[in-house]
């Protein structure tokens, strides 16, 4: 006899695919989790943005640091909104930096926003604001208000703040805010010294009244 090979055919193991059903379980269960994650971001996203629109929604306090002590200033930017956005952005600017307070007066105000203490003057990069007035916003004692070269007229950088209730100034300047803190700075500023070189009143600082920075915060 012929010796023959004799070769056992090995049946090969296929992989079992998995049912359907739990592929489709899974992929479901996968979704659910982006969508989980998503909502959840956006969530978190909203809740950030209104945080901040609660801080914006609150009147800035501007810091005024002067060479005599510091001046808070509430600005009513819920009332006069565009006079306050310009002086905001001149302080953001550093534009008052090193300026100084060039007309002062007793019992009537302060005065700052053009010159620095070697006689040179800077003006507002930006155009003239329009004149803008709120009936709630009064020139009271502490009122921070535009300088302009008239009754009626938009100002650009310059400011006053009163030193005493100035009502007579009601409707024909355009107040924006009041002192908060730091009413003994501006008394000291207003009772200084001065010449009178300036015919409607008051005069130059005999001392340099200088304005170190002037930033803008939020309550």
């Amino acid at each position: 006899m012929s010796d023959k090979k004799v070769t056992s055919k090995r049946k090969r193991s296929r992989p079992i695919a998995p049912k359907k059903s739990f592929i489709n379980i899974k992929i479901i269960g996968i979704l659910a989790l982006i969508v989980i994650i998503i909502i959840s971001v956006y969530f978190i996203f909203i809740s950030f943005d209104s945080n901040d629109n609660d801080n914006n929604d609150q009147n800035p306090i501007a810091i005024i640091d002067t060479n005599k002590g510091i001046i808070q200033v509430e600005l009513f930017k819920d009332k006069v909104p565009n006079t306050c956005e310009n002086f905001i952005k001149l302080a953001n600017d550093g534009f008052y930096d090193g300026m100084n307070f060039y007309r002062i007066s007793d019992n009537f105000m302060i005065q700052a926003g053009r010159f620095f203490p070697d006689g040179s003057e800077s003006q507002s990069p930006y155009e003239n604001i329009e004149f803008e007035t709120h009936e709630d916003v009064k020139h009271v004692d502490g009122a921070i208000s535009m300088a302009s070269t008239g009754a009626g007229v938009g100002g650009s950088a310059e400011f006053f703040i009163c030193d005493g209730e100035q009502s007579v100034l009601d409707g024909n300047y355009a107040a924006f805010g009041v002192v908060s803190e730091g009413f003994d700075v501006l008394r000291d500023i207003a009772d200084d010294p001065h010449d009178n070189s300036n015919p409607a009143g008051g005069g130059r600082p005999l001392e340099d009244i200088i304005i170190n920075s002037i930033t803008i915060e939020f309550q």
